[in-house]
């Protein structure tokens, strides 16, 4: 009771609408799971119609909060790069991972090199603007991009598109960082004249890539250590907590941020090297499966948010120029890359398709925007804004609704039946007969 009335406190209201968030999370997935839809349009739908009401006064535009869209989205990402890592079931090696390093080392590099000539040369913005830009919709999105990444560890889902998708996300997320600090670079070095290069060259792509790898290994090996293999009755496996995923995923970014290193890049690697450190242990199932929840809770908040900047005015200053970027970027520049990356690669053409085609865009690309934006200079700020929202805007609803028919037809040309998986109960939905083995007999 509020005043004498019976309107609810506002935190009541809000432990309601957290309820039924929470319950969205875990129901909305198994509704759509053979719906030409996406939870994460369903989030931006529900967001857009929260913000609506007059009586919903908060702003959740990002240059309202920008230490708070930067810091948000930087843990949404970190939480979905743990899961990422901990899902793939391949080996690591330069052969069999040559689709990650195609998609990597040349369809990325292009992308960066089209969208800075189609945002300075074709569409007259600064040299530096368009840079940041470029870096912050080169990588995929590993947020978004659930729908067409390979399955939980160990159930075999992982055919090589599913794995090229998934790896790609997981590393160019920390590779695109170094254009983002170049961008920074020229910034500054256009009002001081300060020389930036051997800086930048030696530091933020060697120092922060080498170091942001090696403490990702160093501290994935110390927690396989810990959760497997030390003595019996102390190994952390035994506590049945996929928190410990949590606690590897904040204390290698954590760590490596404090070096001064490729926070991003560390947490995969630390995620590849724990599931590495033993693969077939049924702890690395749990392990995935508390990462995801807390990946989709915090997913699911963000785009509420990101659906009520829509209507608040985040599009606002975008004009049609900006409208026909978007298209180019998300149908043009990614597949024409995507494709250009996987010449010669032995795949079928479905496969190369597929790949090329769903270059997500998502809270990666805010990530990046907002911390440029946090640590440079730039003028119209808010077309900036509006150009990513209005790219990962048609993202998620352009390969939100075409996945779950794609994903199924190549399922189908592979020999697949799509809709095996949905004979067995979803995670810690067990039967007795299906129920895990007790920790103590493994």
């Amino acid at each position: 009771m509020t005043n004498g009335t019976w309107l609810p406190e506002p935190y009541i209201v809000a432990f309601t609408c957290f309820g039924i968030l929470i319950a969205l999370v875990a129901w909305l997935p198994l509704v759509l799971r053979r719906l030409p839809l996406s939870l994460p349009i369903i989030c931006i739908g529900l967001g857009a119609a929260l913000f609506s009401l007059p009586q919903v006064a908060l702003n959740p535009l990002p240059l309202a909060h920008p230490e708070i869209a930067e810091r948000f989205t930087e843990f949404v990402v970190i939480i979905a790069l743990m899961g990422a890592g901990l899902k793939l079931d391949r080996v690591f090696s330069w052969r069999r991972w040559a689709v990650t390093w195609r998609l990597l080392g040349i369809t990325m590099p292009l992308g960066i090199g089209l969208i800075v000539l189609l945002l300075g040369w074709g569409h007259g913005y600064p040299w530096t603007a368009a840079l940041l830009m470029a870096a912050s919709l080169a990588p995929t999105d590993p947020v978004l991009a659930s729908d067409v990444q390979v399955g939980p560890p160990k159930t075999g889902q992982e055919d090589e598109v599913r794995f090229g998708l998934t790896s790609e996300a997981g590393l160019n997320d920390g590779l695109a960082f170094p254009f983002v600090h170049l961008a920074i670079a020229l910034g500054a070095a256009a009002s001081t004249g300060e020389p930036w290069f051997i800086d930048w060259v030696t530091y933020r792509v060697l120092w922060e890539i080498v170091g942001g790898v090696v403490a990702g290994w160093l501290i994935g090996r110390a927690f396989g250590w810990l959760t497997f293999h030390v003595p019996a009755k102390t190994k952390l496996a035994r506590t049945g907590d996929g928190l410990i995923a949590l606690s590897a995923t904040l204390v290698s970014y954590g760590l490596t941020e404090i070096i001064h290193c490729y926070g991003f890049l560390a947490v995969f690697v630390t995620a590849l090297t724990f599931r590495s450190t033993h693969r077939d242990h049924d702890f690395q199932v749990q392990m995935h499966e508390m990462t995801e929840q807390i990946e989709r809770i915090a997913m699911m908040v963000l785009l509420l948010l990101f659906g009520g900047a829509l209507v608040r005015g985040l599009l606002a200053p975008v004009t049609w120029a900006d409208a026909i970027v978007a298209v180019m970027v998300l149908l043009v520049i990614r597949p024409l890359t995507g494709l250009v990356g996987l010449l010669g690669f032995k795949a079928a053409r479905t496969e190369k398709l597929t790949l090329a085609f769903f270059g997500i865009r998502g809270v990666g690309s805010l990530y990046y925007l907002a911390y440029g934006l946090n640590h440079m200079e730039l003028a119209e700020v808010e077309r900036l804004w509006g150009l990513v929202g209005l790219i990962v805007l048609l993202s998620v609803l352009l390969h939100g609704l075409t996945v779950t028919p794609i994903m199924r037809f190549l399922d189908r040309a592979q020999g697949r039946n799509p809709d095996a998986e949905e004979a067995a109960p979803p995670p810690g939905l067990k039967g007795p007969g299906g129920a895990p083995e007790p920790i103590e007999q493994r």
